[in-house]
């Protein structure tokens, strides 16, 4: 496979997808992006005022998300986008249609200690709950690979890196 990936790092918020998608991107020398960054100001202001986004808000966002994932060619990429749902998926897929999802998973208890400690989020960790509740784990259809998020970041890349290449050799 002569092209390059581009990746969705998805999860609930605080599994790491940020820090996670930036060393993966480091990793295999392709740009990285925010997908937070693609939030309109209205869906920040919802989500800093402890209030879950609905499926509207989420729309142009993850078309945003999508175009630049589908923009990034054979060259590939890594996004981070939290990708809750099928429906989120597929949408990315539609504009995407070779993305390839590293679902970083992890007990709530590890996650909550690890929204709850950092600093300068917009994401509260009172929505952790509702990101739990909206989550919709990928089916065997998708194309990605569940990854723990138990362990230091570079533990977790290593063992996303390692669930790739063995994903990638499957499929030749």
């Amino acid at each position: 496979m002569s092209a390059e990936p581009v990746l969705v790092v998805m999860g609930v918020a605080g599994t790491g997808k940020t820090t996670v998608g930036l060393l993966l991107a480091a990793a295999l020398g392709v740009p990285y992006a925010e997908g937070d960054a693609f939030h309109p100001p209205a869906n920040i202001a919802k989500m800093s005022s402890g209030i879950p986004l609905e499926d509207a808000d989420r729309g142009p966002w993850l078309d945003a998300v999508g175009a630049w994932a589908g923009g990034c060619g054979e060259l590939g990429g890594v996004v981070s986008c939290s990708a809750l749902k099928r429906t989120y998926r597929d949408r990315l897929r539609s504009a995407a249609p070779a993305v390839v999802f590293v679902h970083l998973t992890g007990e709530r208890a590890l996650i909550e200690r690890r929204m709850t400690a950092r600093t300068g989020h917009f994401m509260p960790a009172a929505l952790l709950d509702s990101q739990f509740a909206t989550l919709e784990p990928l089916e065997p259809d998708e194309q990605g690979v569940p990854v723990d998020v138990a362990g230091t970041p570079e533990e977790i890349t290593e063992r996303a890196l390692a669930a790739l290449r063995s994903r990638r050799g499957g499929t030749g």
